[in-house]
């Protein structure tokens, strides 16, 4: 397969971390467009939210207690921060994988995730 996201979660290519378990993996985005903008990735192949089942409830549950997490860690908790997820190309999803971003830090504004 040649999905970047499947890639850095197998470790294919070197990310840093911010978080990683046997689900997830958590990083900084590349072209940021918050001060915060974290990247929740499932360790697993699913294009898009589209694909989940009831049988994803676990991985669900863990990508939110993930970002609650990642949001105390870099202070945004208390201010206030988005949670995205995009689905197909009109919504802005440029990478096939499901992945949450994670934003905050600043006025949002009309800042939405893409």
């Amino acid at each position: 397969m040649d999905c970047i996201f499947c890639k850095i979660a197998n470790g294919t290519i070197p990310v840093d971390f911010l978080y990683s378990d046997e689900l997830v993996v958590a990083f900084n985005d590349i072209a940021p467009k918050a001060k915060t903008h974290i990247l929740i990735v499932p360790r697993v192949h699913l294009s898009s939210a589209s694909e989940l089942k009831k049988e994803d409830s676990e991985l669900l549950s863990r990508i939110f207690q993930v970002t609650n997490e990642l949001a105390e860690k870099m202070g945004i908790n208390e201010s206030g921060y988005r949670i995205i997820t995009n689905h197909g190309k009109d919504a802005g999803q440029s990478v096939d994988h499901l992945h949450f971003h994670l934003v905050g830090g600043n006025d949002l504004g009309d800042i939405v995730g893409k």
